[in-house]
């Protein structure tokens, strides 16, 4: 049996030997033999658990994320959006296995690792993964594939802030440039031992600087660069099926479990405060949407809903192992309101065509939610983080912000830039006024 390997997610905590910092820390962990002790054996039932886990975040991207992009775009191009989250999610798949898993988890290094995993080398049925309780591990066949969902579905999320103008193309190659060099990068700085983030004592427990600040951020670059929309501001582009919306809202929610409470690695008690956090958060957030709509705009609507219930879960992302069933409360409040206005107002007033509102939603959202960790997870706020200082773990968490904004938007630039000027980003202004659908992938969604 090969040895066991310790891999940790979330801050320094854990470098400094406190057992109870563990439970803040999500699922990527750092890797460290223990000789001493006798290799520990898998538990089935957390085994199990994780299984159910990462079907549950599959779940999320196809259909879940397929269908709520898919329903907020115009019916010429719903097809072409769910190709887009439905390939890139593959392809995001198969990169993690070929060299995104040994380059974000394994060997030294504060940004990128080795080969020493390329396509997996070395791992057997026999592999254990440790999770966060001394002796207890999971095969690290079902960790990579845990780990794989994340990498694939945060490439697929930044799709939606140049929806319906840009080539399938040139949409795959972005993806492969930013999953190479935006997405590992940052994994690996906020959840391995030898990252940056990580050393600096930065939390994020499931994911939101590593996916919804890193995609929202990529998101808001591309809409700038891909330019608006043909007839963005003067024909009007509301969604052609709010139904599709509400389902898809509804399958990330019930993903979203798996994302979060799967992070933890164990089925074991703590699990119940983060599925409580989750559950609750995106619940206040889906309220506090609906009331703003309500109050400012006359009515509530259902696209504001479920908007509404995806930046709560954007935002308990990185603070559900961390803030207490009130700080989840708070958060759902705060985020619903913000994000509507992000939405609603500030993209109006800086007049960028983010096409799903990723920036609005992921990237505000997960900046909140980022932040948060140090306010509501403190103790005198009812949370269970550990640190000692609210302004001190603050500047910590604006670090991990401020270095993913700028790390993710340069890559994303840089990358956007070189297939304009190569293969190119936009189709024909004829193609796109027509659909991407029938022109990109000879089909049509509808007969009528």
């Amino acid at each position: 049996m090969q040895e066991d390997k310790k891999r940790t997610k979330g801050g320094s905590w854990l470098a400094r030997g406190l057992g109870a910092a563990l439970l803040t820390m999500g699922p990527a962990m750092a890797f460290a033999q223990d000789a001493a002790e006798a290799a520990p054996v898998p538990n089935k039932g957390d085994t199990a658990w994780m299984i159910v886990a990462t079907l549950l975040v599959i779940m999320m991207a196809v259909p879940g994320l397929a269908l709520f992009y898919g329903g907020m775009v115009r019916s010429k191009n719903v097809l072409s959006t769910f190709m887009q989250v439905f390939v890139i999610f593959s392809i995001g798949t198969v990169l993690w296995v070929i060299y995104g898993y040994s380059f974000a988890f394994n060997g030294p290094g504060e940004w990128f690792g080795d080969t020493s995993r390329f396509l997996l080398k070395g791992l057997t049925a026999d592999s254990n993964a440790a999770t966060f309780t001394k002796g207890v591990v999971i095969p690290e066949y079902v960790f990579v594939v845990f780990q794989a969902t994340f990498a694939a579905i945060t490439t697929a999320l930044a799709v939606g802030g140049f929806a319906e103008r840009t080539k399938f193309s040139a949409v795959l190659l972005w993806a492969v440039i930013w999953f190479t060099f935006s997405y590992l990068p940052i994994a690996r700085m906020v959840w391995y031992s030898e990252g940056y983030l990580f050393k600096l004592g930065a939390l994020d427990y499931a994911g939101g600087t590593v996916v919804h600040i890193n995609a929202g951020i990529a998101g808001l670059v591309g809409a700038l660069i891909v330019g608006k929309r043909t007839g963005y501001g003067t024909t009007p582009m509301p969604p052609h099926n709010i139904p599709y919306v509400m389902m898809g809202a509804s399958l990330l929610w019930a993903g979203w479990f798996g994302f979060n409470v799967g992070s933890g690695l164990e089925a074991n008690n703590f699990a119940g405060l983060v599925f409580l956090n989750t559950y609750v958060c995106t619940a206040m957030a889906a309220v506090a949407w609906s009331f703003g709509e309500w109050i400012f705009k006359g009515k509530p609507t259902m696209l504001g809903a479920a908007s509404g219930a995806i930046a709560g879960l954007v935002a308990i992302t990185p603070s559900c192992g961390v803030v207490g069933p009130s700080g989840a409360i708070i958060l759902g409040l705060v985020v619903g309101l913000v994000c509507l206005w992000a939405c609603a107002s500030l993209k109006k007033m800086l007049g960028y065509d983010d096409s799903l509102d990723v920036f609005g939603v992921h990237c505000i959202g997960g900046i909140l939610g980022a932040l948060s960790c140090a306010i509501l997870g403190h103790a005198s706020m009812g949370g269970v983080g550990t640190f000692e200082s609210i302004g001190t773990q603050l500047g910590i968490q604006a670090t991990g912000v401020g270095i993913t904004l700028v790390w993710s938007g340069l890559v994303s630039a840089i990358a956007f830039y070189l297939i304009k000027f190569t293969i190119g980003l936009r189709p024909s202004e004829d193609v796109e006024r027509e659909g991407l659908d029938t022109n990109e992938h000879g089909e049509r969604a509808y007969d009528n």
